[in-house]
């Protein structure tokens, strides 16, 4: 199957989805948990059966709390989300909880807004300096690339444009899963946390491990054609080729760790759910930005590149 002459194609799918998930968070935003936001959790079971949710609304609003989220969880359970509270308040709360029968406290946090305030900080840098490392390290690593063609027929793009292709692919993989929660938290209620922020830190890692792979295949396909004289193939070419000899590693790498992410979708804890569901739908989408989304921009550059210098020759 001849990709290249589907190259175009390949677009619309990321683009459609990136319309989609910038839409979201610009309509929605996120819905951050209490450990970014500040706040409290209680998570209580109750031993013999739950009462209802506007039961339990109409004896807290009464100790003024403020807003109050009260969650179902399990059969039993209950997630009470609000302020963070006094140890007055925290006992008036427990002993509502208590009046409604035999009640066990299984979870209970408390964090400070400027605690939440400091995380959401150190989540940006953390972030960024992994984007400014990897931009560092394809322009080094890449940096002979554009030396593998003649000096008659100068193809290649240059090291730093691998950079800018990869940090396009990455905002592309972490704008997917964003878009997600935007849409989760408005429709459900999903919240993002610190294992929301290990999540996209993980996506970026192994995404621009992928693409790195075929990078590195790209320029060493490179340098064979520059030296066999008989079949000098274009740079459009080598990049399919190349595409091509990594694609099989690529998603089968992927598909297993997407089978294992979705086992604990459906089958594991509900507190490493949501982190689950991000990374899953982050390798979905950095696989197919690796394949079908770096190779198209790469050949996009060539062509405008040498179009360039024909119209000023």
């Amino acid at each position: 199957m001849d990709l290249k002459k589907y190259q175009n194609h390949f677009f619309i799918l990321p683009i459609v989805l990136m319309i989609i998930s910038l839409t979201a968070l610009f309509i929605f935003g996120l819905k951050a948990n209490i450990e970014l936001s500040g706040g409290s959790l209680l998570q209580v079971h109750y031993v013999e059966s739950r009462p209802s949710t506007e039961l339990m609304h109409e004896k807290i609003t009464p100790l003024n709390l403020g807003e109050v989220l009260i969650q179902p969880s399990g059969e039993n359970d209950y997630i009470l989300r609000q302020k963070a509270l006094t140890q007055d308040e925290k006992i008036s709360l427990d002993q509502v909880l208590a009046s409604f029968g035999p009640v066990e406290e299984e979870r209970y946090t408390s964090i400070g807004p400027s605690i939440g305030k400091e995380l959401v900080r150190k989540a940006w840098w953390a972030i960024s300096l992994v984007v400014l490392s990897i931009i560092i390290y394809i322009a080094f690593a890449f940096r002979h690339v554009s030396d593998t063609t003649s000096t008659s027929e100068r193809r290649n793009v240059r090291s730093w444009q691998y950079g800018v292709v990869a940090i396009i692919t990455l905002v592309h993989d972490i704008i997917i899963p964003l878009g997600l929660y935007a849409w989760l938290g408005y429709y459900a209620g999903a919240e993002v946390g610190t294992l929301f922020i290990v999540a996209l830190l993980t996506i970026l890692g192994i995404s621009i491990n992928d693409t790195i792979v075929i990078f590195d295949r790209i320029r060493e396909n490179l340098a064979i054609n520059e030296t066999n004289k008989n079949h000098h193939e274009s740079f459009a070419d080598v990049v399919w080729k190349s595409i091509t000899q990594t694609m099989a590693r690529s998603i089968n790498t992927s598909l297993t760790v997407i089978v294992m992410l979705l086992s604990l979708v459906f089958l594991g804890p509900e507190s490493t759910r949501g982190m689950a569901i991000t990374l899953t739908v982050g390798m979905v989408a950095g696989t197919y930005s690796s394949i079908f989304l770096a190779a198209p921009l790469l050949v996009m550059m060539e062509k405008y590149q040498n179009r360039s210098k024909t119209v000023k020759a």
